[in-house]
C-alpha cells in the first residue's frame, strides 16, 4: 500500500535501479557505489589532501623551474669560460644536470608550501566544521609563520600576515560570484 506524501522505504541494496539498468546490473552498481564511497572518504581526509597538494606543488615548482631555466643560458660568452675544454655532449649533460637540480630544489619548495598550507587548512576546517573565508586566512597565517620561523619572531609575524593576505586574495577570487556573461 502506498501512502501519499510519504517517502518510500526500501531495504538496503534493493533500491530502485536507474533507468536503463536491469537486475543483472545491480551487483556492478553496488560495487561502483562502494568504490565511490572509498574515494570520497579518501578525498575528505587531511592526509590525502596534504599529499595531493605536496605532489602537485612539486610538479608545478619543477615546471616553473624548467621554464625559467631557459633564460639562464642566454649569455654564451659566460658559458664558454665556465665550460672550456668540454665537448657538446658534456656541455649538454652539465646543463641538464643543472636544470634537474634547479627543478628538484624549486619543486621541493613549492611542494613544502602546498602540503603545509593544505594540511593546516584541512585541520582547521575539520576543527571548525565550517567552510568559509576564515579557514584559508588562518591557515595562511600559520603556514607563513611556520615557513619564516627561522628568521625570528618579527619575520614569522610578517610572513604569517603576508601569507594570510595572499590566501585571502586567492580565496576571494575563487569564491566570487560568476558574472551573467559566463
Amino acid at each position: 500500500m502506498s501512502l501519499p506524501l510519504v517517502a518510500p522505504m526500501f531495504p538496503a541494496g534493493m533500491e530502485p535501479l536507474p533507468p536503463g539498468m536491469t537486475e543483472e546490473d545491480r551487483a556492478q552498481l553496488l560495487e561502483a557505489k562502494k568504490y565511490q564511497g572509498w574515494m570520497t572518504m579518501g578525498m575528505e581526509s587531511c592526509a590525502a589532501k596534504t599529499v595531493i597538494a605536496g605532489v602537485g606543488g612539486l610538479g608545478i615548482g619543477a615546471f616553473f623551474s624548467l621554464m625559467s631555466s631557459s633564460f639562464a643560458y642566454e649569455d654564451p660568452l659566460l658559458r664558454q669560460s665556465t665550460q672550456a675544454g668540454m665537448n657538446n655532449t658534456q656541455k649538454a649533460r652539465e646543463i641538464f644536470k643543472e636544470m634537474g637540480r634547479g627543478m628538484w630544489k624549486s619543486g621541493k619548495g613549492f611542494g613544502k608550501v602546498g602540503a603545509l598550507f593544505a594540511g593546516i587548512e584541512c585541520v582547521i576546517e575539520g576543527y571548525r566544521a565550517k567552510n568559509d573565508m576564515v579557514n584559508p586566512v588562518a591557515a595562511g597565517f600559520v603556514a607563513g609563520g611556520v615557513l619564516a620561523r627561522n628568521s625570528g619572531p618579527k619575520a614569522a609575524l610578517g610572513g604569517g600576515l603576508a601569507f594570510a593576505t595572499f590566501s585571502a586574495a586567492i580565496d576571494l577570487f575563487l569564491r566570487r560570484e560568476p558574472s551573467d556573461d559566463d
